[in-house]
């Protein structure tokens, strides 16, 4: 994953914390999930999913 992107999740994430009432626990078990689920043999089939999200928007014109 890109750092931008990485960023861009962390910004979303600190607005849902502040703005949407996410609790703060509830995105650090989403933050290890993550990690979890980066080691597991998902992994591959995640980073292919994203990677093609990314691929989507980035074909978008406006």
């Amino acid at each position: 994953m890109s750092v931008s992107a990485s960023l861009l999740l962390l910004v979303i994430t600190v607005l849902l914390v502040r703005k949407a009432g996410l609790k703060v626990l509830h995105a650090i078990v989403c933050v290890l999930l993550g990690f979890y689920l980066a080691d597991s043999n998902m992994a591959p089939t995640i980073d292919d999913f994203s990677n093609g999200i990314a691929d989507m928007i980035n074909s978008l014109s406006f």
